[in-house]
């Protein structure tokens, strides 16, 4: 299949670049600059240089694809617009025979989950991502498509992402936990999140929301615990309360206090299953992964 992605370059929309590819499907990804389209076409795919508020410059891109994966994230006060700007072209592109959209959200939609939650769950969104379910509904809602949307977990693996700012802290001697530490965190592997968005491209029947999340129901005490104990120092741990870390953070600390457990029982009906099942139990293995990460960049 030949297939549109936003966000190849990005965390999420690399590993589903890999995923794609390694699946034996064309990718045409969308790049902002040269250097970005450098290192998609390094990778296999080819580069469409445009910018998602600017339609024109991508829109003959996604109609001409089988499908289309929005994966791109955006963060500050654009993300809401950038989004949109996406989610518009992509459901009103022209009908074609098993043509799907896939759009990424995240399971911070979902809001406190202290007892588990899967893919029917009412929404309760954390004030950062307060937008995300309007924009999940109209691809959910598009005409003409098979609609999917995919809510992953706080993904792991290589040097970026939540998890590698954990990493970098406890080689650093010093990290910060917002609140007390005992919420729980939905967790995916990024090899393994990509793996799922392959599944749904290739299974025709695919359609609606899937969770894409390890099911380790670690705590933030657990993850830093574990991570620490293979650090040369084990480092110093300081809880901020989270109404000083709202002070500093804004409504990103809030996403980072909740307390979710998540089950994705319609991904795993697809016959995914994720390959890592914990951080804390493969921490060494990350752990190399981080600092290779850091090595190469």
């Amino acid at each position: 299949m030949r297939i549109f992605l936003t966000g190849g370059t990005g965390y999420v929309g690399g590993a589903v670049l890999d995923a794609l590819l390694r699946g034996g499907h064309s990718v045409d990804a969308l790049v902002r600059n040269s250097q970005a389209a450098a290192a998609v076409q390094a990778r296999g795919a080819t580069p469409v240089l445009g910018d998602l508020l600017e339609p024109a410059s991508w829109r003959d891109a996604a109609a001409a694809a089988d499908g289309a994966i929005h994966a791109a994230a955006e963060y500050g006060p654009r993300a809401r617009q950038v989004d949109a700007s996406a989610v518009d072209v992509l459901t009103s592109l022209p009908s074609k025979d098993g043509r799907f959209i896939v759009y990424t959200s995240g399971i911070w939609v979902l809001g406190p989950a202290p007892a588990p939650v899967d893919e029917r769950a009412t929404l309760n969104p954390a004030e950062l991502v307060s937008w995300r379910p309007a924009h999940e509904q109209r691809v959910l809602d598009a005409a003409g498509v098979r609609p999917i949307v995919i809510r992953p977990g706080i993904v792991y693996g290589g040097s970026r992402g939540i998890l590698a700012d954990i990493f970098k802290d406890v080689a650093n001697g010093l990290v910060r936990v917002v609140g007390n530490g005992d919420n729980h965190w939905p967790l995916i592997y990024e090899r393994d999140l990509g793996e799922l968005y392959l599944r749904v491209v290739i299974t025709g029947a695919a359609s609606g929301v899937y969770h894409a999340n390890d099911e380790g129901d670690e705590t933030v005490n657990d993850l830093v615990d574990a991570i620490g104990a293979h650090a040369k120092v084990r480092p110093s741990v300081r809880h901020v309360p989270l109404a000083e870390a709202r002070q500093k953070m804004g409504p990103y600390a809030d996403a980072l206090a909740l307390d979710q457990i998540v089950r994705s029982p319609r991904a795993r009906g697809l016959g995914w299953t994720p390959t890592l099942h914990s951080v804390g139990r493969n921490a060494v293995r990350l752990f190399d992964e981080w600092r290779r990460g850091r090595e190469a960049a």
